[in-house]
C-alpha cells in the first residue's frame, strides 16, 4: 500500500496570498536590492495584477537606459 497524501489548493486563498501586503513587501525588498546592485539611475516598483503582485526593475534615468542598452546591466543583475 502506498501512503500518498492528497491535498487540494484553495485557489482563492493562493490568490489572496500572492496579492498580500506581505508578499508585496518581500517583492519590493528584493527588487530594490537588485536595483541598487545595478547601479545609479535604476529603480524598482511593485504592481498588483489580477492574480498576483509583480516587481519591475527599470532604468529611471537616461544614462541608466543607455548603460542598460550597452551592457545589458539588468539582465546581468537578475541572473545573479
Amino acid at each position: 500500500m502506498s501512503n500518498l497524501i492528497r491535498f487540494e489548493l484553495n485557489s482563492e486563498g493562493v490568490k489572496e496570498l500572492l496579492q498580500s501586503p506581505e508578499m508585496q513587501a518581500i517583492l519590493e525588498e528584493y527588487a530594490k536590492a537588485k536595483a541598487e546592485e545595478a547601479g545609479e539611475g535604476y529603480d524598482a516598483a511593485v504592481h498588483l495584477g489580477k492574480r498576483r503582485a509583480y516587481a519591475n526593475i527599470y532604468p529611471a534615468t537616461k544614462e541608466a537606459a543607455y548603460d542598460n542598452l550597452d551592457n545589458n546591466t539588468l539582465e546581468k543583475v537578475i541572473r545573479t
